[in-house]
């Protein structure tokens, strides 16, 4: 299995790293995408990735931060070069939910951060809520450039999901998927191609059922890839391999 998505360098993750990384191997953890989220978060990924060869990183300010901290296009692209095992750029996009940032100044980073990713020809990782009608009209803007656009835990409507899959999105999965509340999104993921899903646990947030409660970990992984397994009606054995695959196709096939 492969978590795309987590945040290592947030607490309680952070200050037990050694134990993370020892239960992720042993619940058949095969590689761990960490996300940056702002520019001291990426100060810490820098050395997150060097702890273990499973462990592999981003680079980028979360829409959240956008009116508070900058990434310019120059900066990204110079890090995730320096950086080899930096393979994403993001965590990108817009949030108008909460708002935590302008939205104008959201729009401006999610736009430098697009232009670096397809410069680098690097995954654009994508965060969207509350701003479906707003993410797609920037993305489908740049649709001609070989954009690689990972929208990561995906909560989003159908109709949303059809729309993003014009551009060759691809679509993580997270624990939420695992919620009793969330018939609508179930009925989504059952519609997204085999070779466009990948899985994630966005930890130490969202922690699947079983270990709702708890603060959420990589090693947590295989109860959303039991869920996802049961949606889609495909061997779990198989839809990890598949899930697996979607993940090395996408952050490593240049």
């Amino acid at each position: 299995m492969i978590d795309s998505h987590c945040h290592l360098d947030h607490e309680p993750l952070y200050s037990n790293i050694n134990d993370i990384i020892k239960r992720s191997k042993e619940n058949g953890l095969k590689k761990i995408l960490t996300i940056s989220t702002n520019s001291k978060s990426f100060e810490n990924i820098k050395k997150i990735i060097n702890l273990d060869e499973i462990i592999y990183g981003s680079i980028g300010i979360h829409p959240h931060e956008s009116s508070s901290d900058k990434m310019d296009k120059e900066f990204i692209i110079e890090n995730a070069n320096k950086f080899k095992k930096i393979i994403g750029v993001g965590e990108t996009g817009l949030d108008f939910y909460y708002e935590n940032s302008k939205k104008d100044d959201q729009i401006e980073s999610f736009e430098r951060h697009i232009e670096a990713s397809i410069e680098l020809n690097y995954p654009l990782i994508v965060h969207s809520r509350s701003a479906e009608r707003e993410t797609f009209d920037i993305l489908n803007g740049y649709k001609n450039s070989d954009i690689k656009i990972l929208m990561h835990c995906f909560t989003g409507s159908k109709e949303f999901a059809k729309k993003m899959m014009t551009l060759n999105a691809y679509f993580s999965a997270s624990g939420i998927i695992t919620f009793k509340n969330s018939i609508d999104l179930q009925e989504t993921f059952k519609i997204i191609e085999n070779d466009k899903i990948l899985i994630e646990t966005d930890s130490p947030f969202l922690a699947p059922i079983p270990m709702r409660g708890k603060k959420n970990e990589p090693s947590f992984i295989k109860y959303t890839l039991e869920k996802l397994s049961e949606l889609r009606s495909i061997n779990f054995d198989e839809l990890e391999n598949i899930t697996n695959d979607n993940f090395e196709r996408l952050f490593f096939q240049k």
